[in-house]
C-alpha cells in the first residue's frame, strides 16, 4: 500500500478484504497513522470478530478491490534480498584485506558481524521452509476433503437425492474451492523453492555462475535493494 494521506485511505474503512486466491480475509476497521499523516499498519476484522493489524505493505489496492498478500511472500522476498547482500559484503571484505586495504584485526570482527547475521538469516529461512511445509500439507489434506466431496456429490446426484440446481451449485462451489487451494499451493512450493535453493547457494537464484577461486565462499549476485519487512500479527 502506498503511504497516501490518510484522508484517501479512510474512505476504504467497511471494506472487504481478499487473500490473492480470491478468499475473503475480513473488513478493514482502521488504520495505524504516523505523526506526519502516513499510514504503516492496517487494522481488519475477520469474519470471527477478532481484530489483527498488518503491515501496510501487504495491501494492495485498485479500486474498491483490496487484496492482502501473505505475509510469508513477503518473509521470502526480504530474505532472497538480505542473503546474497551479506554474502557479498563477506566476500568483499576478504578482498580488502588480501588487498591489504584494512588491518586484519579489523576484518576478523566484521567477519564475524556479517557471519553471524549470514547465521541468523539462514535459521529464519530454515524456520519459514518449515512453516511453509506445514502449509502445504494443509493445502493437500483440503484437496483431499474437496475431492472427496465432489464425489459424494456425483453419488447424491446419481440416486435421485440432490437436483440439478442444487448439483450445480455444490459443483461450483467445490471446484472453484480447489481451484484456490491448488493455486495457493502452488505459490507455497515456489516460495519453498527459492529458498531452498537460495540456502544452497544456487548458482541460479543468486544470479552468477561460479568462478574459479580458491574460496569458501558461494557465488555471488550484483548487490541488490534490501527490503525490510514489518511483521505481521498474523500470517496471512
Amino acid at each position: 500500500m502506498s503511504t497516501r494521506p490518510t484522508s484517501n485511505l479512510f474512505l476504504y474503512i467497511g471494506k472487504p478484504v481478499r487473500d490473492e486466491y480470491g478468499r475473503q480475509v475480513g473488513k478493514i476497521a482502521s488504520f495505524a497513522v504516523t505523526p506526519n499523516g502516513r499510514v504503516n499498519g492496517v487494522f481488519v476484522e475477520h469474519g470471527d470478530g477478532e481484530f489483527l493489524r498488518y503491515s501496510s505493505d501487504q495491501f494492495k489496492m485498485e479500486g474498491d478491490d483490496i487484496t492482502l498478500t501473505p505475509t510469508i511472500k513477503l518473509k521470502v522476498k526480504a530474505l532472497c534480498d538480505e542473503i546474497p547482500l551479506i554474502w557479498r559484503k563477506d566476500q568483499a571484505l576478504s578482498e580488502l584485506v588480501d588487498k591489504k586495504k584494512i588491518p586484519s584485526e579489523m576484518f576478523t570482527e566484521l567477519h564475524k558481524n556479517f557471519e553471524g547475521a549470514l547465521n541468523q538469516l539462514k535459521a529464519d529461512a530454515q524456520a519459514n521452509m518449515e512453516g511453509i511445509d506445514k502449509q502445504i500439507a494443509k493445502c493437500n489434506s483440503q484437496i483431499r476433503e474437496l475431492n472427496s466431496a465432489l464425489i459424494h456429490i456425483e453419488i447424491e446426484r446419481e440416486i435421485g437425492r440432490i437436483d440439478d440446481s442444487a448439483y450445480e451449485t455444490a459443483l461450483q462451489m467445490v471446484q472453484e474451492g480447489l481451484k484456490r487451494i491448488n493455486s495457493e499451493k502452488t505459490d507455497l512450493e515456489s516460495l519453498r523453492s527459492q529458498l531452498s535453493n537460495l540456502m544452497l547457494g544456487d548458482t541460479t537464484t543468486l544470479g552468477r555462475e561460479p568462478e574459479n577461486k580458491a574460496t569458501s565462499t558461494p557465488p555471488l549476485p550484483e548487490p541488490p535493494v534490501v527490503v525490510h519487512v514489518k511483521s505481521a500479527s498474523k500470517t496471512s
